[in-house]
Order: structure tokens, then C-alpha cells, then sequence
């Protein structure tokens, strides 16, 4: 079998994402490593073409790398019928236009998160994706991080015995701009551009609780803008208005709960950025990006709470690691990778864009939980 040349629109590559982990160490690698090779033995090769606004950094990058086309013109590139799929990273209030338009070029989509601003224009472009007949699907990388594979692994051996409970913490400090560069855009703390740390994350967590564990029914926000001043890449302040801190509580079909707090103010006092653990009938288990330790109910200590006495400590110790027991891809080039197989099989891809809709039903539930202060119950999501 021969192989197949796949032109890619890659829309957002000059952001760090974009740049990083989708062309760099996710399409370009792909391409260098000979394509994704399908079960017919043909393979894919991917040839992307750079879209964005910036000429003159588009032009950079196609130089670095050896890409022969760029464009700052979107629907002269969605016109060109040697390019199938569309790609889109860039701010979130430009995605919706962007997709939609892709969709309307007959171009298959694969989007970063949140596909769009809002609820109803998410739910818009996956019926249009359907009723187009493009196939379609939306980052949710974590899933293909070693430290969340190993502990799917955990769940399908029957390690936890019944899941009760789940505890996520994310989150670290993110500079103000004024005496340290910030580490994330200035966009992220401004809600009229699309930022917070709802929208960014609870898509986030939405399908990590779904596929790991079972469907989200309830959520209880609680939100807050802790540092209200920042300053931007340019050293100019300005008042963050998005939140930068949220602490949420999920219900999940069949009982389990799950509390996850995240947070862009927070120091670090934990092994990595994220942690979730999660405690069973038979077993617990603590997962980061990388590392996942447990703990079975066959040699769980017995702890006792004597305030009157010295606490021995050392419960960090008294975990297994889980092994690696295997080479685990970037995460980003690993569903790259599926979604391309998707494109020419029958293999099935469930990060679909009803599934990126859902991750914004829950974000939006998140903001009116916490502005009611009330639980907020989550419909089931279908397309009309």
C-alpha cells in the first residue's frame, strides 16, 4: 500500500501550544517518524500548512521547520481540496468563526478546548459537524498522560473494588507580570476574551470524571478572582476580571463524589502540578501527570488520631509505586495519532466535539453554581 499525503490546516501554531505540543512534538514528529501506519499497512503522512494572522511569524516557523506553505488568509486555505483537515488553537473567541467555517469547506476538525465561547455555539458546531458528515474531534490530552494511563489501568483490573471518592488538586503560581514575567497570556484573567479558570479546566476535568469514572450529574462551584490586578506582556496593568481559583464539587452517576480544587494562586505543596486520588473499597490510588503510587487495603496501616500524642508520620512512605511497565508517547501525538486512524478506518474516536460540548455544559454549570450558590443539575446533552 502507498502512502497518503494528508494536508492539515494548523490554525494557532504561533502560541506556545499550538507551537509545542500540536505541530512540533505531535504533527512535524509524526511526519519525521514516517506516518501513522494503518491496518491495510498504507500510512498517513501529515503535511501541515501554517494559518494564523502573523505573517512574519508564520514565516519564521515554516523556515525552521522546512514547511513549504503558510497563509494568513483562512478561506484561501480552506478553499484548497489538498488539504482535508482543519486544526485550531487559537484564543477561544476566535475558534467558533474559525471551526465553523472549516466545517462549511467540507474540512474534517480537531480543535483545542473550549470549541467555543458558549454553550449553545458549541452544541451548534457538533450538529453542524454531523450534518456536514466531517469527522471531528477536540483535545483532551490528559487522558494520555502515563500518570492517568496507569490508573485506567488500576480501574479496569478491579484494584479500587468500588469507587467512592475522588480529590484533584491543580493548580500553581502564576506570577502577577509586575516584578516576574507571568507564565500564562494575559487573555486567561480577562472573561471578556474568553479567560478563567472555569472555562480552561473544568472541560478538563469533565472528560477525565466521564471516561475514567462515570457521567458528571451535579456540580457545586465555588469561584473567586484572588489576585484582582495584573500586569500584561507589555508591562501595562490591568484588573483581571475572569476567576483565577475554583473549588468545585462533582456527583457522579452512581454515588461517587469527586472534589477538585483549581487554582492559579496556589503554591506548590505537592509532588506535581495535578494530583487526583482516588480511594476504593479495596484500594487508593494517588495519579499525577507521570507518577501514580497506591495503597491496598491489604496493607493499609492502621492510623489513629491521638492529638495527645507525637504522630509518627511517614504516610507518604507507606505507598507502592506503580510501575511503568511500558513506553508512553507525548500524550498530544498519541490521540493526533488516533484521531489520523479515525480519519480512514472504522476505529472508533469518542473525543468527539458532543463530547467537548459536554465539557462546556459542565463550565457553564460551574459559573451558574457559583453565582447562585446553589448545586446545578446537568441535562443529558444530545444533538437536535
Amino acid at each position: 500500500m502507498g502512502d497518503r499525503v494528508l494536508g492539515i490546516a494548523m490554525n494557532g501554531v504561533t502560541g506556545r501550544m499550538g507551537y509545542r505540543q500540536h505541530l512540533t512534538r505531535s504533527v512535524l514528529a509524526i511526519r519525521k517518524d514516517g506516518g501513522v501506519e494503518l491496518p491495510d499497512g498504507s500510512r498517513i503522512i501529515p503535511e501541515p500548512v501554517l494559518v494564523g494572522r502573523s505573517a512574519q511569524k508564520l514565516r519564521a516557523i515554516a523556515e525552521r521547520h522546512g514547511i513549504e506553505r503558510w497563509s494568513t488568509d483562512l478561506d484561501t486555505v480552506l478553499s484548497d481540496d489538498s488539504i482535508s483537515v482543519y486544526f485550531d488553537a487559537q484564543i477561544t473567541h476566535a475558534r467558533e468563526a474559525a471551526v465553523r467555517s472549516a466545517i462549511n469547506a467540507g474540512k474534517h476538525v480537531y480543535v483545542e478546548k473550549p470549541i467555543a465561547d458558549n454553550f449553545s455555539a458549541a452544541i451548534e458546531l457538533a450538529k453542524l459537524a454531523r450534518d456536514a458528515g466531517v469527522k471531528n474531534g477536540v483535545v483532551q490530552d490528559k487522558l494520555f498522560l502515563p500518570g492517568l494511563l496507569k490508573l485506567r489501568r488500576l480501574i479496569d483490573s478491579g484494584f479500587f473494588g468500588r469507587i467512592l471518592s475522588i480529590r484533584g488538586e491543580f493548580g500553581y503560581w502564576v506570577f502577577e507580570g509586575d516584578w516576574q514575567p507571568a507564565q500564562r497570556p494575559s487573555w486567561n484573567y480577562r472573561a471578556e476574551d474568553g479567560g478563567g479558570i472555569v472555562l480552561d479546566m473544568f472541560p478538563h476535568w469533565h472528560y477525565i470524571l466521564e471516561q475514567l469514572f462515570a457521567p458528571v450529574r451535579t456540580v457545586t462551584t465555588r469561584i473567586a478572582t484572588h489576585i484582582p490586578e495584573r500586569w500584561d506582556e507589555n508591562g501595562q496593568r490591568y484588573q483581571a476580571t475572569a476567576d483565577d481559583a475554583a473549588y468545585a464539587v462533582f456527583e457522579l452517576e452512581g454515588g461517587i463524589v469527586a472534589q477538585i480544587n483549581s487554582s492559579w494562586s496556589v503554591r506548590v505543596n505537592r509532588d506535581e502540578l495535578v494530583e487526583f486520588q482516588v480511594d476504593g473499597t479495596h484500594g487508593s490510588a494517588v495519579a499525577g501527570l507521570r507518577h501514580c503510587k497506591v495503597q491496598h487495603r491489604s496493607v493499609t496501616p492502621k492510623a489513629v488520631w491521638d492529638p495527645d500524642a507525637v504522630d509518627p508520620g511517614g504516610y507518604r512512605d507507606q505507598w507502592e509505586v506503580v510501575p511503568d511497565n511500558g513506553d508512553f508517547p507525548n500524550g498530544f501525538r498519541a490521540q493526533w495519532e488516533l484521531f489520523l486512524t479515525h480519519l480512514y478506518t472504522d476505529v472508533p474516536f469518542p473525543h468527539d466535539l458532543l463530547s467537548g460540548v459536554r465539557g462546556l455544559q459542565l463550565a457553564e454549570a460551574g459559573l451558574q453554581s457559583a453565582k447562585t450558590g446553589r448545586t446545578v443539575e446537568l441535562e443529558e446533552v444530545s444533538l437536535p
